[in-house]
């Protein structure tokens, strides 16, 4: 990739190779799609394929398309459901990705300091510094963010598009309130082979970064590059329980909850008693007794903020 300057002191991209978008058409951010078209053309992007789906699970599809037409770098324009089911596609590619965080959720763009800013988004896209990161793979399916069963796979299930759609991460504060009195449900954690938890449990979680569904800094020490996967397993049971979770997470302090046991991991199974509904990167899945999550290590390539620069 080579750069020049245009007449307004802003670095112009050439021989970039051929670019791809993929974006969410409901999704917005800054001016939009048009704007973004105006954005990649002042860059001097004149090799570009354009792909918009009215579903994040219509994605893949795209992405695929845009890999056999030999894409060299993918803008995924969407939230975190859009950037999983697109990071999933990726995987192991090489093929570079960058994300337009347009969603209600933004975590994993918020967690690797990707502004909400589509200028300075495009830029990174373009210019920034090209990072290879683990995702976690759930049942056959990767994921970026985090994955869950339990009180969250319910929590998420619950939060349907129209609420989200109008009320963003308080739709989650909602739909927790009704399902704090999920039942617990016996479980049994074998982490690297061998086994780490075995009673009662209301949730499950696996992290590949730090904060989390609603913006829950849920895991402290958590990193997309070193290899693991945090776990992390909550027998709170009932409003108070979770009040007290919840409140030591805010505060950055998850382990030292009563009801919260962390570790880390690169191979985890789960079994539980009861079917439980688990999701990824904020989508729902299905109601399953068997959970096998691993991490794979740099799966991803990921365009980023140079180190040092601040979102």
């Amino acid at each position: 990739m080579s750069t020049r300057t245009s007449e307004r002191g802003n670095p112009v991209t050439t021989g970039v190779g051929t670019v791809a978008v993929v974006a969410h058409r409901r999704k917005t951010l800054g001016g939009g799609l048009d704007a973004l078209r105006a954005e990649l053309a002042g860059a001097g992007v004149d090799d570009l394929l354009w792909y918009e789906v009215p579903k994040s699970r219509k994605a893949p599809k795209k992405v695929r398309r845009a890999l056999k037409k030999g894409a060299d770098l993918i803008f995924v324009w969407g939230g975190d459901g859009m950037v999983q089911r697109c990071a999933d596609t990726l995987a192991g590619s090489g093929t570079a990705m960058a994300i337009l965080p347009a969603g209600t959720a933004n975590l994993f763009a918020a967690n690797l300091g990707i502004p909400e800013d589509l200028p300075e988004a495009v830029r990174i896209g373009l210019h920034g510094r090209r990072r290879t990161l683990d995702l976690g793979r759930l049942n056959g399916e990767h994921f970026a963010v985090m994955a869950g069963a339990g009180f969250d796979g319910d929590l998420i299930r619950e939060a349907d598009r129209d609420l989200k759609g109008r009320f963003g991460r308080l739709a989650y504060m909602w739909t927790g309130l009704r399902h704090v009195r999920g039942e617990l449900v016996r479980t049994r954690i074998t982490v690297d082979g061998t086994e780490w938890f075995h009673g009662e449990a209301s949730c499950v979680l696996f992290g590949n970064v730090g904060t989390i569904t609603g913006g829950i800094p849920a895991f402290d020490d958590a990193r997309p590059d070193d290899g693991c996967l945090e776990v992390g397993v909550s027998t709170a049971d009932g409003a108070i329980d979770w009040a007290r979770t919840l409140g030591r997470m805010a505060a950055g302090r998850s382990e030292e909850s009563p009801f919260l046991r962390i570790t880390r991991g690169r191979k985890v199974k789960v079994r539980l008693a009861a079917p439980r509904t688990y999701e990824l990167d904020g989508g729902a899945r299905g109601a399953v007794t068997k959970l096998k999550v691993r991490v794979v290590p740099g799966a991803l390539t990921l365009c980023c903020p140079e180190a040092g620069e601040s979102a």
